[in-house]
């Protein structure tokens, strides 16, 4: 996408500028996306965006800019106004380019540049739509979404690396709306995978749309959840959001590098329960927050967060390397070229246990089944969060005996690692998007069902 030459230039004009470090990242981004609503297609959308961002250090200062353009002097011109107030003698020389090659973990069999496939979408849309209306009179509304996009990327820096790579999202979203007079409840699921059209193959449409029917069916005659400190069973796939956000955030560079993370000094420690083990890992095939490669160019890995209620990893990025001291774990990832990268989650779980969601729910007397998480609030930093519960039921003498709504669960992320007494085998994943400083990124949580001996609930008595 870029000459080589060109990306040279620039960044040998960069070092001469003075820069500890500089590096180009070259993006292509094509999307399609289809929405459906009230059962006729509302939206069809397409687009290409490309563009080239600029960074350099000096120091421990990130200096960012970007352009659409390749020319060799606009390149140039946006690398001197970045370094204008920085600028000093020369005390690095670049390294000659070497382009470097990688085996692909994640294989696509229909890329969008190949079509977009609109009337297989529009089809598998309907099909959604006509199930989950066909579950139960009361669903009023049905709103589903399919994404594609391919993403592009070449990425040259001062240390002589050269590589790219291509990037193949699909995701398809369903949400159903059930009603029974002025009361409204919704059911929601949004599977994605980085791969092409192909991963409807995998995907059921009639169960899909049946399966956010009911989640809306239970919730609209649900009682009111309880409100106090209780255990909680937290159901598996995206139950995982809470560790992502209480905690994932916590062990990335990005705060730990401003001592902003209550686990900056903890590495060695004991900060969980020791039938907690994490794991933030990219190389998981064609998984939504996978990579072959991060945005800063190294190849990804599978990172040990924690090991056995031990602290053992965090997620580096190259700044955060400098900083910390800590080795790059892939993990520099940014959204497009209007970014610079810092580092970033992908496919970050709890590890499967010994434990069975039977024997969970049967040693709680009294407490809540969180089956389905939604969405919440965290405070950075602490950890502190608070989180809706999308599909939650009642536990009584160790049996589920009712489904409840306007359930919440309010704790900070070091405190639950330490309540979670019992780990399930009933591992899932579950796809999302992870908005943090360096733009909105694929990524991917998950755990298997586990027990918190005691969290907070908010609910609607």
């Amino acid at each position: 996408m870029l000459n080589p030459a060109t990306a040279k230039a620039v960044i040998d004009h960069a070092l001469f500028l003075g820069a500890d470090f500089a590096e180009l990242f070259v993006e292509h981004h094509q999307s399609s996306s289809v929405e459906l609503i009230s059962g006729d297609i509302d939206k069809v959308n397409s687009g290409i965006d490309f563009g080239i961002g600029v960074r350099l250090f000096f120091g421990y200062k990130v200096l960012y800019g970007y352009t659409n353009s390749t020319d060799e002097e606009e390149l140039k011109r946006v690398t001197s106004l970045l370094a204008a107030k920085d600028k000093r003698d020369q005390i690095a020389n670049a390294a000659a380019l070497n382009l470097s090659r990688y085996a692909s973990k994640h294989q696509c069999q229909l890329p969008l540049a190949q079509g977009a496939n609109l009337e297989a979408k529009i089809a598998f849309l309907k099909e959604t739509d006509k199930s989950a209306r066909g579950e139960d009179e009361k669903i009023s509304q049905f709103i589903g979404r399919i994404l594609q996009r391919e993403q592009q990327v070449e990425i040259f820096n001062s240390n002589g690396l050269h590589i790219g790579d291509t990037r193949h999202y699909t995701r398809v979203a369903a949400t159903a709306i059930a009603q029974n007079g002025s009361e409204q409840s919704t059911g929601f699921e949004a599977p994605g995978a980085l791969t092409g059209w192909e991963f409807n193959t995998h995907l059921n449409a009639r169960e899909l749309g049946q399966h956010v029917a009911k989640q809306a069916m239970v919730k609209l005659f649900a009682d009111n959840c309880p409100s106090g400190e209780m255990p909680v069973i937290i159901g598996n796939g995206f139950g995982g959001v809470i560790f992502h956000e209480a905690c994932g955030h916590l062990l990335e560079t990005t705060s730990v590098a401003k001592k902003a993370s209550v686990f900056h000094d903890k590495m060695g420690e004991m900060i969980a329960n020791t039938v907690v083990n994490a794991v933030d890992d990219g190389t998981m095939a064609n998984e939504w927050g996978s990579i072959n490669i991060d945005d800063e160019g190294m190849e990804t890995q599978r990172t040990q967060l924690i090991k056995d209620g031990k602290l053992t990893g965090f997620m580096v990025d190259h700044m955060g390397s400098l900083k910390t001291g800590y080795a790059p774990t892939g993990s520099g990832r940014r959204e497009s070229y209007k970014y610079a990268p810092t580092s970033r989650m992908r496919n970050t779980f709890i590890e499967p246990g010994d434990s069975s969601l039977d024997e969970m729910i049967s040693s709680v007397e009294r407490g809540i089944y969180a089956k389905k998480m939604g969405g919440g609030s965290v405070q950075p930093g602490t950890g502190e969060f608070n989180f809706a519960v999308q599909e939650a039921y009642l536990i009584e003498n160790g049996q589920i005996t009712k489904p409840l709504k306007s359930a919440t669960l309010i704790s900070t992320g070091p405190k639950v690692l330490k309540e979670i007494s019992m780990v399930g085998k009933d591992f899932a994943l579950a796809a999302g998007m992870c908005g943090s400083v360096s733009g909105s990124v694929p990524t991917t949580v998950g755990q298997p069902a586990l027990k918190v001996d005691n969290i907070l609930v908010g609910g609607g008595n």
